[in-house]
Order: structure tokens, then C-alpha cells, then sequence
């Protein structure tokens, strides 16, 4: 029997699975991807938001500005990087100025950092905003990170601390064994979930948190049968699809800072980010879809983003664009976040359309689930031995008396498996058989970044596939399947 089982392995449920790991608990993750961060934790603009631009009194105001605080402190602790990269949201007319004005003094109202600038002093720190731009509010408290990395080194953290960690299983039903009048103490759930092979895994826990991300509104409705019926349901959820242009890294990216348009009802807009990795993205557009798995790119939403990026920012070099993505916002229809305990099913615990500002979020969503919804019905007790993740390597970052060393040490180290990035043989050894480790080669790329560079894995992915078949065993046929059967 779990205390809780978490279903979703994106970056509000490892932060939920690490946060409650602290504890003496028996705690599940499951997911029905085949690694940690496939959904919008993988595909989203990677910035830890101010929390000037949510709506007062909303939970994505409350969760922002909270969640911006805790980021670089909690980054520091699992050794992944975090930059304080600073933002602009660029006006481009006297009604956009206007509107910059309400954003300073919501920023003012919630304590975060902000200045306006004229366009002068825009230029001066951005000389390639776009003609357009008349003028500016800074925001220098806005942050970058590399989203997976995170959950993937939350995820790391909670399984050294006892979480099961249960991949490629989809949740398929969700029993309620609940009495009614009330959750006495043997009160749980039943919850079935389908391996890619046909195979049933039933889980026993007494509480469920959903998390699912675009799927959480199907979710409950496994277990509520007013969530079922669409005329009273409590939320539902449609994917709102982002694309975007990812540009080669350089020494010093061609902007330093985050560039905002101003806001608009269909959200923050196309977006310049810099990147950890000194990439540039260009985008998102913001369509509604039906199709839950549509993570495809097209040309009509690209020629979009390049359109409305010339409103902010010039002299983008689009020339050098190594690839395109596309992610899911989990975007519900309160217009909010949706967190609480489900109020037909008792020890349901619903963590549920987590769009943006949701990755910035995360860190202060599981600070109130544990401590608000959790602590009260749970005896919280710390565990007394809790053990640290070691953070990736990363042999680019050291000395070459350090790199000979790690060689002399294990002479996969030597070995050259990623031009582009620089990625040895011993990185990808380490990213296999680290806790929670990677079984394809996405989750390779994830963890050390090969195939993150200009030839996309051209030239290492054989070289990847090679390493991962001999280390799990797999043929190439078998590791296909397994990425096959977990889209």
C-alpha cells in the first residue's frame, strides 16, 4: 500500500515526488511516457517568470511570484543550472504603453523587482529590438533554467529517497474504495495501468494526485462520475500548441535577456529566450487544438512566429536555426490552476491545468499541496537520513588536469561521441546508470546533450544507439519499440 501515489512525471509531479521523498512516506510516480519530462516540461520557453503579468488574485499570481523566489536556491541544491537572466517587455505604440503601465504597478503590488526604460535605455541594453519599440519595463528578477534537467534531478532525488518510479505505464482506471460519509483510515484507491507489452500493474495508495498535465481532466474523470458528464464536470482541458524556432548557440547570444511583446488575451506572446546553453528560441504561437498528441510542427504557425517576432526583435538570425518544436499547454477552462482535493472524491488531490506561468510554479504548487492539502491528514515525518543527488557530468567544465584524471579514471572518458557538444562515451555511460536513467536516446539527449547541437545527431546517434542496446541488453529493433510504443 503507496501513502500516495503521483501520476504525471513532469515538473510539478517530481517536484510533488521530491518534496514528499523529505518525508516518511511510500510514494509511487507514474507515468505513461518512457522517461521523466515528455510532455509540456519538454517543450515550453524554459523562463522562471517575474510574476508581473498573471491576474490578481489568481493562483498562477499567488504560485508565480513564490515559486520565482525559490528557484535559485532549490537549483543550487540539486546542482543544475539556473541564470537570472533579466527580461523586457517591449512596447510598440501609445495603447501597448498603457498597458505596460497596469503590468509595473501589478509588478509594484507583489514586490518584484521592475524599472521602465525609455527606448534609449532599451537599446542600450538590447541594440536589436526592433525599430518599433517605443519603450520598455525590465524586469530583472526573470530567470532561465533547462526545464527536464530539473525534473529529471527532482525525479533522481526522490527515487534515491524511496520513490517507486513507474515508467511507461499508462493509467487506465481509477477505483475509489472510499465509504461513504467519509475516509476512515482503510479508505484507498485501486489504480490499474498498461506497460507498452500488454502487461497490468494495479497500485494500492490512499492518496492519488493527478497531475497528468493534458490529460488530468480525463484522469479524475476515471474516479468522479461528475467530472465524467460534461454538464457538470469540474474543469476540462484543451491543448493549447506552441512552436517554435530553436537558433545555433553562440559564445554571446544576440540578445542577453528575455524579450516580451506586451500581453495579449491569447497570453505573453512570441517570445525571444536565451538559453542555458546560449541558444536563442524564437516563439511560441498559441492555438487551441483538439488532438492531445499533436506536437507537430507547420509551416503556417513558423511563418507566424517569424511574423510577430519582427514586432519586438531584428536581425534574428533565422539562418542559423538547427530545428523546430512544438509543445502542449495543459490550458483549462477556470482560466486558473486547478488545486485542491476534489470535492466528489475525498483523498483525490487535483493538480490540474498547470500552464504557464505553471514550470515557474511548480516548486511553490508542491509547497502548498504538501504543506496545505497533505500535512493535515498525513503525519509529516521527516525522514532521517535523506540523501543527495550527485549532479550530471559535465566534462566541458573542467580543467584539463580534472578531464585527464576522469581518463586516466575510466577511458570512456577519452572517447568522443558528440562532436558538437563535446560529449564523451563515460557521460553517456553515467546518464544510463544514474537513478532513473535514460533508456533511449532521447533520454541520452536529455541528460548530457547529445544531438542537442548544429547536426541534431547526425553524427552520434548511432553511436548513442550502439551504447544504450549494449548496456540494456536491447537490440536496435528493441529500443525502437520501446520509443515507438511509449509516443
Amino acid at each position: 500500500m503507496y501513502d500516495i501515489l503521483i501520476i504525471g512525471a513532469g515538473i510539478t509531479g517530481t517536484f510533488l515526488a521530491r518534496d514528499l521523498a523529505r518525508y516518511d512516506l511510500r510514494i509511487a510516480l507514474v507515468d505513461k511516457e518512457d522517461d521523466i519530462a515528455c510532455g509540456a516540461t519538454m517543450a515550453n520557453s524554459a523562463i522562471i517568470h517575474s510574476g508581473h503579468d498573471p491576474k490578481p488574485g489568481t493562483l498562477k499570481a499567488r504560485f508565480n511570484v513564490r515559486g520565482n523566489e525559490m528557484y535559485e536556491d532549490i537549483c543550487r541544491d540539486l546542482g543544475v543550472a539556473f541564470q537570472r537572466c533579466s527580461a523586457l517587455v517591449a512596447a510598440a505604440s501609445p495603447e501597448e504603453e498603457t498597458i505596460l503601465e497596469t503590468l509595473r504597478q501589478q509588478a509594484i503590488d507583489r514586490s518584484v523587482p521592475v524599472r521602465c526604460l525609455s527606448r534609449e535605455q532599451a537599446l542600450a541594453l538590447e541594440p536589436h529590438l526592433s525599430d518599433s519599440v517605443t519603450q520598455a519595463l525590465e524586469l530583472p528578477s526573470t530567470g532561465i533554467i533547462t526545464p527536464w534537467e530539473v525534473a529529471i534531478a527532482l525525479a533522481e532525488e526522490a527515487v534515491l529517497n524511496g520513490t517507486d518510479l513507474f515508467l511507461s505505464h499508462r493509467v487506465e482506471a481509477i477505483e475509489s474504495l472510499s465509504q461513504a460519509g467519509g475516509r476512515p483510515e482503510n479508505s484507498h484507491f485501486r489504480v490499474t495501468a498498461r506497460t507498452p507489452d500488454g502487461q497490468i500493474h494495479t497500485f494500492e495508495t490512499r492518496y492519488v494526485i493527478d497531475a497528468a498535465g493534458v490529460y488530468a481532466d480525463q484522469v479524475y474523470a476515471m474516479v468522479s462520475p461528475a467530472q465524467a458528464d460534461p454538464a457538470t464536470r469540474r474543469f476540462s482541458i484543451t491543448p493549447r500548441k506552441g512552436e517554435y524556432f530553436v537558433i545555433d548557440h553562440e559564445k554571446r547570444p544576440l540578445f542577453e535577456r528575455v524579450i516580451y511583446p506586451v500581453p495579449s488575451e491569447k497570453g505573453k506572446g512570441v517570445l525571444v529566450v536565451p538559453t542555458i546553453h546560449n541558444n536563442l528560441l524564437i516563439g511560441p504561437n498559441s492555438d487551441f487544438t483538439d488532438d492531445k498528441t499533436d506536437v507537430g510542427n507547420t509551416t503556417q504557425a513558423l511563418a507566424y512566429v517569424r511574423e510577430q517576432i519582427a514586432k519586438t526583435a531584428k536581425d534574428l538570425p533565422f539562418h542559423k536555426v538547427i530545428r523546430n518544436f512544438s509543445g502542449l499547454r495543459p490550458t483549462g477552462d477556470t482560466h486558473d490552476f486547478v488545486i485542491e482535493e476534489a470535492a466528489d472524491v475525498p483523498g483525490f488531490i487535483l493538480v490540474a491545468a498547470i500552464e504557464s506561468p505553471g514550470l515557474t510554479a511548480a516548486p511553490a504548487i508542491s509547497e502548498y499541496v504538501v504543506h496545505t492539502l497533505l500535512a493535515p491528514k498525513l503525519a509529516l515525518k521527516p525522514r532521517t537520513a535523506y540523501q543527495r543527488r550527485r549532479p550530471f557530468l559535465c566534462l566541458k567544465d573542467l580543467t584539463p588536469a580534472e578531464y585527464n584524471e576522469k581518463i586516466r579514471e575510466n577511458p570512456a572518458f577519452g572517447h568522443i561521441v558528440c562532436r558538437c557538444e563535446q560529449i564523451t562515451e563515460g557521460e553517456v555511460l553515467d546518464a544510463i546508470h544514474r537513478p532513473a536513467g535514460a533508456r533511449t536516446l532521447k533520454g541520452v539527449k536529455k541528460r548530457c546533450r547529445p544531438g542537442m547541437g548544429r547536426c541534431q545527431g547526425g553524427f552520434c546517434e548511432p553511436l548513442i544507439t550502439e551504447i544504450l542496446c549494449r548496456e540494456l541488453g536491447l537490440s536496435p529493433e528493441e529500443l525502437l519499440h520501446i520509443k515507438n510504443e511509449c509516443l
